[in-house]
């Protein structure tokens, strides 16, 4: 038989007087009526502390990160061509834009960033004169002439070459070295200057003139004409 102690119910006797109800006698012990769980408003035991109620867990599903598929059956609406809010889809192409040459060719340099054109006329003029009579390699002269003029000294080199070939096998004496004995210059524009050099080749006196550009910092051979 079970007894209560304050507000819980417990298997163990009832410490203390008995629990008598009316009409019982005096000294015998009534029986305890059982108290449902949770009756006194849901207050905890004494002594024991309070315990929060747990809640039931819920299970949901894990987000979907990608986009749903549009399915190839969907329907789209027709629109037509001359909607004004039609967009077509491609990039507009400007062909008035510069070209690749005049957006990475060579900059042009103004004279205050150039060196002195007439030391640097008269060692390019050497320069040019040798690489033609065949006595200095082309390739030297790349880097301080624009394309077509050093395509026609590399031509001039490839004939000089050749001639002093043939005449090596049939013992003639090799020619002299060409020299240039003086230059004129003149600087008709800022970054541009034109030479004229007298070149003495073996036992021939020959002009040479040409024009200097400023180019990326650096004089170049723009023009060249050999007398």
């Amino acid at each position: 038989m079970s007894s209560v102690t304050g507000s819980s119910v417990t298997g163990s006797p009832v410490t203390g007087s008995p629990v008598s109800g009316p009409g019982s006698s005096a000294g015998s012990a009534a029986p305890a009526s059982r108290v449902p769980q949770g009756a006194t408003g849901g207050a905890a035991p004494s002594g024991e502390p309070g315990r929060p109620r747990l809640r039931p867990l819920r299970i949901m599903p894990a987000p979907r990160h990608r986009p749903p598929v549009i399915a190839d059956t969907e329907w789209w609406p027709e629109t037509d061509g001359d909607d004004p809010r039609y967009v077509q889809g491609a990039l507009a192409v400007d062909f008035d834009s510069l070209t690749d040459e005049q957006l990475f060719g060579a900059r042009p340099t103004r004279r205050d960033d150039l060196p002195d054109p007439r030391e640097w006329a008269g060692h390019i003029a050497q320069a040019l004169v040798e690489v033609m009579a065949g006595s200095r390699p082309a390739p030297q002269l790349l880097r301080w002439t624009v394309p077509e003029v050093y395509a026609v000294v590399a031509r001039r080199a490839a004939v000089s070459a050749r001639r002093a070939a043939g005449e090596g096998r049939r013992g003639a004496p090799a020619p002299g070295r060409a020299v240039v004995r003086s230059v004129r210059l003149c600087e008709p524009a800022d970054g541009v200057a034109e030479a004229s050099a007298v070149v003495v080749d073996g036992g021939r006196v020959r002009a040479l003139a040409f024009r200097l550009v400023g180019l990326d910092g650096r004089w170049r051979v723009e023009a060249l004409q050999v007398g």
